[in-house]
């Protein structure tokens, strides 16, 4: 594992580890699903009927969080099909960013995923949108749907569901957390099959025959699950999760007619963010202090290059960006890290806000979005994002964790790395 992989592993598990200690507890009740592993629907069609044909080449989307960026589920479930339809030719398009929830992969599922032509979509978000609203979650799934069946009604949409130490206890009592339950509603709504992958390590936990995190191999007759608690071991956790979609490949195949393309209907949600965007940062206009990043020479940030089409470097406080659009949502695609200030964000000429591009995780450089606004009315909307003079205080938002703090110099600084805009509606140029 790189060691860039390695790092936004362990700050997906912190970022899960504050999800599941605070927002659950603290919103209004959700209705929650009853516990099963799989709910076929109206199955998977198009993509058995093509996994079936000789010669034909199948191409398999994971688009999800760090769990699936894992070698784990994702890996593993290729080669299981490539074993057992062996006349066709599988491959993967790896869109897994640790960290990250369908609040972003709503936005960059058309580069990241649909560019690429998928025959089937595997959609992993419960564990990352565990301290989301369920309006949110709803809306942002189906937009990844409708998005979806727009631009590939030929495409095969699978929700699959993971599971954390943290967010297990509906499990334990037979029920789906509040994500996954979300979910279910946009599910039924477009007949797409789901599975919980964790339905049998929540069983083998209410009876005391897995350890949720610890190191390997355990004790006997125990199933240690992860290290973590969050991410699982390729040889335990992750096996238990291939099994899981094993075992539901068979009813799947039972209710899936003949191959056909998704029609769109009337949406779930009004709201739903069908129309999110992701759009270059040079459309916006920028100040002559940003400068581009070479993605394909900069040592510092060309792993990011699968992920960004385009980057800019901004300094300087008082370098601005500004862009107007047309919709109800926007936010910034950028990069966190040592080095990154804040920026002042105004909307509409309302009174702006101070927004940190340094949190407690930025020991290294991470994918992240600058908040703008939501829910605003379908208009016309002008944005400013500035960079602020003030630096964040690098070592009290570290805590503990700015002793491992190598070469200071790098954490100096006021800078801002924006790569796209992100609108649910349309830039007005």
């Amino acid at each position: 594992m790189s060691r860039t992989r390695q790092f936004l592993t362990l700050v997906g598990c912190a970022l899960l580890g504050m999800i599941g200690s605070t927002a659950l507890a603290e919103d209004p009740p959700y209705p929650l699903v009853t516990a099963t592993e799989c709910r076929p629907r109206d199955g998977l069609p198009n993509f058995l009927a093509k996994a079936r044909t000789p010669g034909a080449g199948v191409k398999v989307a994971y688009l999800g969080g760090s769990i699936t960026a894992q070698d784990g589920w994702r890996p593993k479930t290729l080669a299981y099909f490539n074993r057992t339809y062996k006349d066709a030719r599988f491959s993967e398009i790896n869109a897994a960013i640790g960290g990250t929830g369908s609040d972003l992969g709503v936005y960059r599922l058309g580069q990241d995923v649909l560019d690429r032509g998928p025959d089937l979509m595997f959609v992993e978000f419960a564990t990352n949108d565990g301290g989301a609203p369920p309006d949110q979650i709803r809306k942002c799934m189906e937009g990844i749907v409708r998005q979806t069946w727009r631009a590939l009604p030929g495409c095969d949409i699978c929700f699959v569901y993971t599971l954390t130490e943290s967010a297990a206890g509906p499990m334990l009592e037979g029920k789906f957390p509040r994500s996954a339950s979300a979910m279910e509603a946009v599910a039924d709504h477009y007949g797409i099959p789901t599975i919980h992958m964790a339905m049998e390590v929540a069983k083998l936990a209410k009876e005391g025959r897995l350890v949720w995190a610890g190191p390997l191999p355990g004790a006997s007759g125990r199933v240690v699950f992860a290290n973590d608690g969050v991410h699982p071991y390729p040889e335990t956790g992750h096996e238990l999760y291939l099994q899981a979609i094993v075992r539901s490949l068979g009813p799947i195949a039972v209710a899936s007619r003949a191959a056909r393309p998704h029609a769109l209907g009337p949406p779930l949600s009004p709201g739903n963010y069908e129309k999110a965007t992701l759009i270059p940062i040079e459309e916006a206009v920028l100040s002559p202090g940003f400068t581009p990043v070479d993605l394909k020479a900069d040592a510092e940030y060309r792993h990011f290059r699968g992920r960004l089409r385009s980057l800019y470097r901004g300094t300087h406080p008082g370098d601005s960006i500004t862009f107007k659009f047309k919709g109800t949502s926007a936010s910034i695609y950028d990069i966190i890290g040592p080095s990154a200030g804040q920026v002042i964000v105004t909307v509409d000429g309302r009174p702006s806000q101070v927004v940190r591009r340094f949190d407690a995780f930025c020991l290294y450089d991470r994918l992240a979005t600058v908040p703008i606004a939501a829910d605003l009315t379908d208009t016309i909307h002008e944005v400013k994002v500035e960079i602020d003079s003030h630096e964040p205080d690098r070592i009290k938002i570290l805590g503990e964790e700015a002793r491992k703090i190598q070469r200071p110099e790098r954490f100096r600084g006021t800078n801002f790395y924006p790569g796209a805009i992100l609108v649910v509606g349309e830039l007005v140029r």
